[in-house]
């Protein structure tokens, strides 16, 4: 056997036992999908090489052993739920009791808090609302400001929370602001955020990057913190889809503007989205804010039933799909939903399916202009067996549908920075508030109304009217969805 022969005799086989060898640690990897195993061996088996570097990068979900530790260090050093909640807590009401407290007690089960009564809430008119509103809190906190966005632009409505929070640690304020490092790149390595500092702001980058390329020796670098969170004297708290930005949102310009809906809370429910603050405030750095969930929690008002779910990939495995799915099938009469992204496993698409079925009115809105075309078409191949169940499905046409949310029977609205998809699912963290109030979900309602007059239907005729190519690449890039 010549030199050459010899060498690509052992190439050859080094090239098929890494094969095998990665196939199998996918085969034995836990908490995976039959049909994540089996995209990810078609992955390694048929792009040699790059398919085993594909799966190093994204295959696992992983942010690093050190990481874990520190999440997992600063979460013992806070106190349990139930040692911190009051007596005089405003209890819940009798009539949702029964019909509704399995959801909670699902939702108890990711972080768990119990739901909280006695809180008062309403939807801002729209983003620039939210922005303003943010910012008149911030000028009349009298304690202490923490704010976590994915995403924090140097725009005009960016700008307002920096001037703002500058303003509050001037007065002397305690400021926390945190933002994702890769969703706010621009913000964080900008004049604003060293401002931000030298006027007295604490700041922290959630999940830092570092050198790129030594990054996924560490964890993987698209897992992020997708969180949207605004706590204020430990009284009021913010929830919903909206970044930190304009709703033209100009990194994006031709996808604008974005849809997006915030709710403002006051009560009680502040003090768990506090927990998912001050959780990755003290994973991040060396300050204990831990006393700040001690401090007695006290509402004598009737007011809105909340509970804050947060989920990630430190929670339970599946947590985020199991609320979607109870949820789903907690309807009677009529489902309505909102989500830019829409890759769901095989349980929540049959849930969907079987809640139309069984006559619930079941209408999800999608934008018609998705701004990763990769999601819009995975989205897209699952219109036909959704329409043949009866589900009614809207592309919206007024920008980009970011809004999140979930409404139930007019009573119940899930909202919060989750979508309906694998990301959000495994790799993202995010939050999200359950809440039962006619009222609030009436307004929920009002706003998905006024998408879907912004929205044109999706029929089985046109559908099927879709080219042999346009299927296939719908499709094929679905069956990639446990991959990408």
């Amino acid at each position: 056997m010549s030199h050459e022969s010899l060498l690509g005799a052992i190439l050859l086989a080094l090239d098929i036992s890494l094969q095998v060898t990665f196939v199998v640690r996918v085969l034995l990897r836990p908490h995976r999908e039959p049909a994540s195993r089996i995209a990810w061996v078609v992955v390694i088996v048929a792009v040699p090489l790059l398919g085993i570097l594909a799966y190093l990068l994204f295959g696992e979900t992983c942010i690093g052993r050190r990481r874990v530790e520190r999440l997992r260090e600063s979460i013992a050093r806070l106190p349990v739920w139930v040692d911190a909640v009051a007596a005089d807590v405003m209890p819940l009401q009798d009539d949702m009791s029964q019909r509704y407290l399995h959801l909670f007690q699902a939702g108890k089960t990711v972080n768990g808090f119990d739901p909280v009564g006695g809180n008062r809430a309403h939807l801002l008119p729209d983003a620039n609302a939210a922005i303003d509103s943010i910012v008149a809190d911030i000028d009349a906190a009298k304690k202490h400001v923490h704010l976590l966005f994915y995403i924090w632009l140097q725009d005009n409505n960016g700008c307002k929370v920096v001037e703002a929070l500058k303003r509050a640690a001037a007065r002397g304020v305690t400021c926390r602001a945190m933002a994702d490092c890769l969703g706010s790149r621009s913000m964080v390595n900008s004049k604003h955020w060293q401002a931000m500092h030298e006027a007295g702001v604490l700041l922290a980058r959630a999940l830092p990057i570092g050198n790129p390329l030594l990054r996924p020796l560490k964890g993987r670098i698209d897992l992020r913190n997708h969180r949207k969170i605004v706590v204020i004297d430990n009284q009021i708290t913010y929830c919903g889809s909206q970044n930190c930005a304009d709703p033209e949102f100009r990194v994006k310009a031709k996808f604008g503007p974005w849809g997006d809906a915030m709710i403002r809370f006051e009560g009680p429910i502040a003090r768990q989205n506090q927990y998912l603050f001050a959780s990755d405030w003290m994973a991040e750095t060396d300050e204990d804010i831990s006393d700040l969930l001690r401090q007695p929690i006290s509402s004598t008002q009737v007011g809105i039933v909340a509970q804050v779910i947060g989920t990630g990939p430190t929670v339970r495995y599946s947590a985020m799909p199991e609320m979607f799915e109870t949820l789903i099938f907690a309807a009677r009469c009529e489902l309505v939903i909102t989500t830019p992204y829409y890759v769901p496993d095989e349980s929540m698409q049959a849930a969907l399916c079987a809640s139309a079925r069984r006559g619930v009115d079941t209408t999800i809105i999608f934008p018609a202009r998705n701004d990763s075309w990769i999601v819009g078409a995975a989205s897209r191949s699952y219109y036909a067996d959704l329409l043949a169940a009866g589900v009614r499905i809207f592309e919206y046409e007024g920008g980009l549908l970011h809004t999140k949310s979930m409404t139930i029977d007019g009573e119940v609205t899930l909202i919060g920075s989750a979508n309906m998809d694998r990301r959000s699912f495994e790799l993202n963290y995010e939050n999200n508030i359950l809440f039962y109030d006619q009222a609030l979900t009436g307004d929920m309602r009002q706003r998905q109304e006024s998408y879907l007059a912004s929205s044109s239907p999706v029929t089985i005729d046109m559908v099927e009217s879709w080219s042999w190519q346009h299927r296939l690449c719908n499709n094929a890039i679905a069956m990639f969805g446990p991959v990408l």
